[in-house]
């Protein structure tokens, strides 16, 4: 396991049977979005592709929320300025924030989002972008950008109408209306509900459990889906053909139809 970080670094990682955990570390900002927390972010995004040993990860948060979007002061995007002097969020979000949610879509490992509490605005739309999100009962999803004059950013705009239909796409955009953790599941924004309390044990043990999976499967099951929303019925059955194909050779098809005959655990090295 990873060494302690110190508990004033705006991102904590652990590193412990396979799962990367990242846990968002500004909690008297709700863990809003900072540069440097982007930045490392990323950066733990870039390990995770590299380094055979993570096999999954896991992002949540510390304190009251998972991640109230953008921090509007401080380090955040309102100071990244344009060549006219006013702020260029386009800029920001070209550098940081799209390379993030890019990193996660794209990485070939399952991402898993713990939301222990309000999601707001891009930190939402942080939730949204993995593969797999849990929330705490008391958590909230909110589109809020309406509210300061924005569009939802961080893939809110592919997101939410692929997931939850046009219509309420539309409306949560328009109304920036707070959504919370039971009423998310129940319209399949997110895949599960649990007890505060239980939250991140369940959300290790759904880590772990994909992390000792087979994860050349989870990455052709990523790339299959983000691929869905725009191929055609024929483009999606040759690229299954393929995929199967490329699947139907490895260690761990082997393994996997040796242990489904034998009648015992599979054991997937990623081979």
């Amino acid at each position: 396991m990873d060494a302690i970080p110190k508990e004033e670094e705006p991102l904590l990682t652990a590193l412990e049977g396979g799962v990367l955990t990242l846990t968002l570390n500004r909690p008297a900002r709700l863990n809003a979005m900072s540069q440097e927390l982007i930045g490392l972010i990323i950066e733990q995004l870039d390990r995770a592709l590299v380094e055979p040993g993570v096999r999954a990860v896991l992002i949540t948060g510390t304190g009251r929320g998972f991640c109230a979007g953008a921090d509007l002061a401080g380090s955040g995007v309102g100071t990244v300025m344009g060549p006219d002097g006013k702020p260029d969020l386009g800029l920001v979000m070209e550098r940081l924030y799209n390379p993030m949610i890019r990193a996660i879509r794209e990485l070939p490992k399952p991402v898993i989002a713990a939301v222990n509490g309000v999601a707001a605005g891009g930190g939402a739309n942080l939730a949204l972008a993995c593969d797999i999100v849990l929330a705490a009962r008391s958590a909230r999803f909110d589109q809020a950008f309406v509210r300061i004059s924005l569009v939802p950013d961080l893939g809110g705009t592919w997101f939410l109408p692929h997931i939850v239909g046009d219509a309420r796409a539309r409306a949560l955009g328009m109304l920036g209306q707070s959504v919370p953790a039971e009423e998310a599941e129940r319209i399949g924004m997110i895949w599960q509900v649990l007890d505060d309390e239980a939250l991140l044990p369940e959300a290790m043990r759904l880590a772990s459990r994909l992390a000792a999976g087979p994860t050349l499967s989870y990455a052709a099951i990523k790339r299959a889906l983000n691929a869905a929303a725009t191929n055609t019925l024929d483009q999606q059955l040759d690229l299954e053909r393929d995929s199967q194909r490329q699947l139907g050779r490895s260690a761990d098809f082997k393994e996997g139809v040796a242990a489904f005959l034998a009648k015992r655990p599979a054991h997937f090295t990623g081979q």
